[in-house]
């Protein structure tokens, strides 16, 4: 992406954007007004039915709804970490709540709540927010997956006229009956709350703005009012505070209030938590406090339990809402409350209208929406579908606590079984002599073990190495991230017994000497690969001798042992993976590009292009320079026959931090040499830099020193040579040849492209993180 800089002046105005919730200065009131009232006003209207459906559901009082409705959108709204996430009575514990309150009564389930509230509070002050992140996403999809398939099962025998039982297997096996028995004035008003919400996203964007649960409620209402139904509505005991009751404590059971206190401050603050971070990927504001928001979302529901009200979460569809409808800090949150409880005290006389198979189409919907196609394609994809199934089945058919214990036993089980999984295969190599490969004749064999290798492995082990015939040469190669003393004391018997029988074993261990580890200390992880060892220096590989721990070569001097360990290297690992592609290459070059670079050591052209043999035509020399007049004979041939000969499609100069010509330059280094004399072609490059070209600039505002801002400029103007060039700047004019900069970042691992008037990063994080040094 372009690179961009960023000045305290706009540092400072993003700190006081809206969307942080920080102090707005002058324009806080103007923000409110023109973007948070708007978007409060709609979530509000989305809050409304919700919040009664879910009362409902639970089997709580229908003001419990507004009242948990009221309290989250005020209290949380206010002190809660996340600016955007509006909270409320959930969907995700209507199941818990209706299971409480059939076993302790409304009163001592508020009392449940403000337990739960105090506890998540000191989760907030305990700082440990994200560890209730660590429980598999898959569990919590299908957890909310479970609860979904349990309200919709409930609600379909409301909707049919009739009412729900206490479990699923009843709510099911009643289905037959309940259908035949069904009342056509509840089906007919639970249809359009259906029908309604499932045309309504089908509309033009500036009718689906109004929210769908708010008109399929107001239009089932309407029409249950003016045609002769006879179907039962919502029935209110007095007003909004006559609906306000102190808790109370239950006399006895204390193990089931203590597991339900835990079992709803611990659903409640992993949805509120989920909640917050999948909203802050809908904006670009400040991002969650996620240990105030436990805070926020405590208080709440301490408040709300204290008041009369439903548990309190952080809820998605209505954060959702609030970041489309343009909110820009926490006011609107609030707002929506206070929305909310106006209308609890003065129109709440609106609500007894609304018949009951209006909002059981309502949770239907609700209910048929928490279980998402994309989650179980997700669980499907990554092996993980039996965690959610049985997530799903133990909610559905245990409770939810259980079930989502459940869940996440299988989840470890699955991640145990995958981490100590080991892949140990055994293969001949056909020989090879000095004249080529002998066909059908075997005298080696790979054996190749990867992964964790632990006494778990030891079946699959043995076998493979029981596979091996007696005196062949056998190259066994280790590219494990765990071994332990088990698997390393079967290794080496192993390979006694075979070099016994007249057999070679070459055990090459991949990035560390782990059999060496395994057996002299308790064994731990390393971080290796196959990979990493074919990129590493010979430094960082070779331990004083050959890697198999040998002197091979018996003559080698000092100077050349790394490369005939190097070599020695290549044989055992990379020579057998190349040798069918170098076998295409055999009878000729097909290259698709020519790689301009310069001749420092630490630039390697096909490890920071990803490239392999036959990939890059590569020229090489100190600068990475193109002398203009075609004054160098080397470098004309090399454009000649790749631009003529090989018909490469692109041209590339790389250029690289820290490039001693470029400091050679700058400093007027080296005059009277050979060095001095070569690099006087890149004079041009030095003029350009100090007239300011962009490319300086740029790389300048990156935080490039001066030298690397002349080797990215240097780029520049090679790449303007070669467009000039009478052979390249012909293929280029007429679309055969593509002219290509790059600069490596040597400190930082990280390639950049050079265009004739910036830079642009080529990784994701590039233009954002900080350069090594």
């Amino acid at each position: 992406m372009p690179v961009t800089t960023t000045t305290a002046a706009a540092t400072t105005a993003r700190a006081g954007a809206p969307p942080g919730g920080g102090d707005l200065s002058g324009g806080r009131w103007e923000s409110i007004l023109r973007h948070d009232v708007p978007a409060s006003i709609v979530v509000f209207l989305v809050a409304l039915p919700l919040s009664l459906g879910i009362a409902v559901a639970s089997g709580a009082p229908i003001l419990a709804g507004l009242i948990a409705a009221i309290v989250g959108g005020i209290v949380a709204g206010a002190v809660g970490g996340s600016p955007l996430l509006a909270s409320g009575p959930a969907a995700g514990l209507t199941v818990v709540v209706a299971e409480l309150v059939a076993k302790f009564g409304w009163k001592v389930t508020t009392a449940i709540t403000v337990g739960a509230g105090i506890l998540q509070i000191l989760f907030g002050l305990s700082r440990i927010a994200r560890a209730a992140l660590a429980i598999s996403p898959i569990v919590v999809h299908a957890m909310l997956a479970g609860i979904g398939i349990t309200i919709a099962l409930q609600q379909v025998h409301v909707l049919l006229g009739g009412t729900s039982s206490s479990t699923v297997w009843a709510n099911i096996t009643g289905l037959p009956s309940q259908i035949v028995h069904a009342q056509p004035g509840a089906v007919l008003i639970g249809g359009i709350v259906v029908v309604t919400m499932l045309l309504w996203k089908r509309l033009p964007p500036k009718w689906s703005r109004i929210p769908a649960p708010l008109v399929a409620i107001v239009l089932a209402t309407v029409v249950s009012l003016v045609l002769p139904l006879d179907v039962k509505r919502i029935a209110i005991d007095g007003s909004l505070f006559d609906a306000i009751a102190l808790p109370t404590l239950p006399d006895g059971q204390w193990s089931g209030f203590v597991t339900g206190v835990l079992t709803i401050a611990l659903i409640a603050s992993v949805e509120s938590l989920l909640s917050a971070v999948a909203v802050d990927k809908m904006h670009k504001g400040r991002k969650s406090d996620l240990d105030r928001e436990l805070i926020g979302q405590g208080a709440a529901n301490t408040v709300s339990g204290l008041l009369g009200g439903l548990p309190v979460t952080g809820v998605i569809v209505r954060s959702a809402t609030n970041v489309a409808a343009g909110a820009k800090s926490r006011a609107s949150a609030i707002l929506h409350g206070v929305w909310l409880l106006l209308f609890s005290v003065f129109l709440v006389g609106l609500v007894e209208k609304i018949p009951y198979a209006a909002l059981a189409g309502l949770l239907i919907m609700i209910g048929v929406a928490l279980v998402k196609l994309a989650h179980i394609r997700l669980a499907h994809r990554t092996g993980d579908l039996v965690v959610y199934v049985v997530t799903v089945l133990g909610v559905m058919f245990l409770n939810l606590l259980e079930g989502v214990v459940i869940g996440l036993l299988v989840a470890i089980a699955l991640m145990v079984w995958r981490v100590v999984r080991s892949t140990v295969h055994a293969e001949p190599i056909e020989s090879v002599t000095a004249s080529g490969v002998e066909p059908g004749t075997v005298r080696r064999w790979r054996v190749s073990i990867e992964g964790t290798c632990t006494f778990l492995s030891l079946p699959r082990l043995t076998r493979a190495l029981a596979a091996v015939p007696p005196g062949v040469d056998v190259n066994l190669e280790l590219t494990v991230d765990f071994l332990d003393h088990a698997c390393c004391e079967v290794i080496e018997e192993w390979a006694e017994r075979h070099q016994a029988s007249g057999g070679t074993v070459v055990v090459d261990e991949i990035g560390t000497h782990a059999m060496a580890a395994a057996v002299s200390a308790p064994p731990k992880r390393h971080p290796v690969a196959t990979l990493a060892r074919g990129l590493a220096p010979w430094g960082a590989t070779q331990q004083g001798s050959g890697p198999s721990g040998d002197d091979h070569t018996g003559t080698d001097t000092e100077a050349c042992r790394p490369v005939m360990d190097g070599i020695a290297q290549y044989h055992r690992s990379h020579a057998p993976l190349l040798r069918v592609h170098l076998d295409r290459l055999g009878g000729g070059q097909n290259p698709h590009a020519l790689f301009l670079a310069c001749a420092d050591s630490r630039v390697v052209p096909n490890v920071i292009t990803g490239s392999g043999p036959g990939d890059l035509f590569t020229v090489r020399n100190v600068g990475n320079l193109v002398p203009e007049a075609q004054a160098d004979t080397s470098m004309e041939a090399a454009l000649t026959f790749a631009v003529e000969e090989l018909d490469v499609a692109a041209v590339i100069v790389c250029g690289h931090s820290g490039c001693g010509a470029m400091g050679a330059l700058l400093d007027n280094g080296a005059v009277g040499s050979p060095v001095g004399a070569w690099i006087a072609h890149a004079e041009p490059s030095k003029l350009a830099h100090g007239d300011g070209h962009p490319v300086a600039r740029a790389a300048a505002e990156a935080g490039f020193d001066e030298r690397d801002q002349l080797g990215m400029v240097n780029v520049a103007l090679q790449m303007r040579t070669l467009r000039h060039h009478p052979l390249t700047g012909r293929a280029h004019a007429e679309g055969r040849v593509e002219i290509i900069g790059l600069f490596f970042d040597i400190a930082s691992g990280r390639v950049l492209r050079v265009t004739d008037t910036g830079i642009d990063y080529l990784d994701p994080d590039g233009a954002t993180a900080p350069r090594a040094r």
